[in-house]
């Protein structure tokens, strides 16, 4: 028996060297996520115009020796790694667009950069992390290509547009699925994070199925008839009947939405019509989000949205239609994938660090992959401990504490490794 105890040995000493291997690449790759994650955040682009962001993420995935694609959905990369063994095939995700806001902090990497956003002159800020989401997946590419010892390949997808296509334009995770992100090889599990400036740092937060709403964006165009504001008799009044029909829409959450089985959400982002005081307007556009985590639920509050609009209208002697867009689907985090891979949150890290939380309202087309393929979808701490306002995500204040950027290395190449080996 004595050589098969000492073969038993010399794997233990071989997996202890490997893992101890494993953590100091973790570590020595910090510095390295923090400098990239400092250009990125200096250097925004918006959604679909990713195209130095991705020329960036494409030299470092080739200087490791991955198969790496671009082009994928107009500025996607995706490299591939492969173990040095036959398996299953992981995906990783990062999205990596800005948005149209004028940042207001004083970092000394403050984003400067200024465009045009739908005819409006803006600053161009990562104003909810995706900065630290491509410089952390980055750094999981470069520690798993110095440590490879796994069954089966990891597909890094590095995702443009997650903030929703320019008007007229396709994009984001809806796209590159169509374009076939998930086959050759077909991807058997997906694993995505997203930072929170109210979070910890150092924690983990997740939820088996729903953990993020689905969103739908919403267009109604109230046609009335024009006339003096002296005299409203003389017309149809477009901006009265808009009152009453949000008013109406909002009966639909309040008094006809199971609410106790699941949250809904309908909000008016906008409201347009009109040029002076005294002119009662011909039309009146209003613009609204809808934010839904049931499918049944969803299909119901559409229905009542189509059927009210034009009734409410009617009986104000306007016309109103509403075009409700398909939107984003419910992230949903496939519940037999986040139960096998609870440890290995746990593991990366430790011991009262991860928690199950409630859904959110907010919306994420990491959805879309996870329609095609069973997903894993968590939130990693990025609020500072040292007693600071946090910032909401999207708002010109936002900030993130990169100290727990490490914690999103280590708990991917955590994932990666169980799932594979496993």
């Amino acid at each position: 028996m004595k050589p098969l105890i000492l073969t038993i040995v010399a794997l233990v000493s071989l997996n202890s060297f490997a893992q101890s291997q494993l953590d100091k690449d973790i570590a020595a790759i910090e510095s390295k996520v923090i400098e990239w994650r400092r250009d990125f955040h200096q250097n925004p682009e918006l959604s679909n115009r990713e195209f130095n962001t991705a020329k960036k993420i494409a030299a470092h995935l080739k200087s490791l020796g991955l198969e790496v694609e671009t082009d994928i959905a107009i500025t996607g990369v995706v490299g591939i790694l492969k173990g040095n063994r036959p398996g299953k095939v992981l995906a990783l995700r990062a999205d990596i667009d800005a948005l149209p806001v004028t940042e207001r902090n004083d970092l000394a990497f403050k984003s400067e950069v200024v465009t045009t956003f739908r005819g409006v002159e803006t600053g161009v800020m990562h104003a909810c992390g995706h900065d630290t989401h491509i410089a952390i997946l980055m750094g999981v590419a470069e520690v798993l290509s110095k440590n490879n010892d796994f069954a089966g390949t990891i597909k890094f997808i590095f995702q443009p547009a997650e903030e929703g296509a320019p008007p007229g334009e396709e994009g984001g995770a809806e796209l590159m699925v169509k374009e076939g992100v998930l086959t050759n090889p077909n991807v058997d599990a997906i694993f995505g994070l997203h930072i929170s400036s109210q979070q910890p740092v150092g924690t983990i937060a997740y939820r088996p199925g729903g953990i993020m709403a689905a969103s739908q964006s919403f267009e109604i165009e109230v046609k009335g008839k024009q006339t003096h504001g002296s005299q409203p008799w003389g017309g149809v009044d477009p901006i009265m009947t808009a009152v009453k029909i949000i008013d109406g829409l909002q009966t639909i959450i309040s008094r006809e939405s199971p609410l106790t089985q699941e949250a809904a959400v309908l909000s008016i982002g906008k409201i347009t019509g009109g040029v002076r005081s005294n002119i009662i307007p011909e039309s009146v556009s209003i613009v609204g989000t809808l934010r839904t985590l049931d499918k049944d639920m969803q299909a119901m509050i559409n229905r009542r949205m189509r059927e009210m609009v034009p009734a409410i209208a009617k009986a104000y002697r306007a016309e109103a239609t509403i075009d409700i867009a398909t939107g984003y689907p419910i992230t949903y985090n496939d519940p037999a994938l986040t139960a096998q891979m609870l440890p290995s949150l746990q593991a990366a890290a430790g011991q009262g660090r991860v928690f199950e939380i409630n859904a959110i309202t907010g919306a994420e087309d990491f959805s879309f992959f996870a329609q095609e393929v069973p997903g894993l979808y968590f939130f990693l701490g990025g609020k500072s401990l040292d007693g600071s306002e946090a910032y909401p995500h999207h708002t010109p204040d936002f900030k993130i504490d990169e100290s727990g950027m490490l914690l999103g290395v280590k708990t991917f190449v955590q994932l990666s490794m169980d799932y594979l080996n496993n």
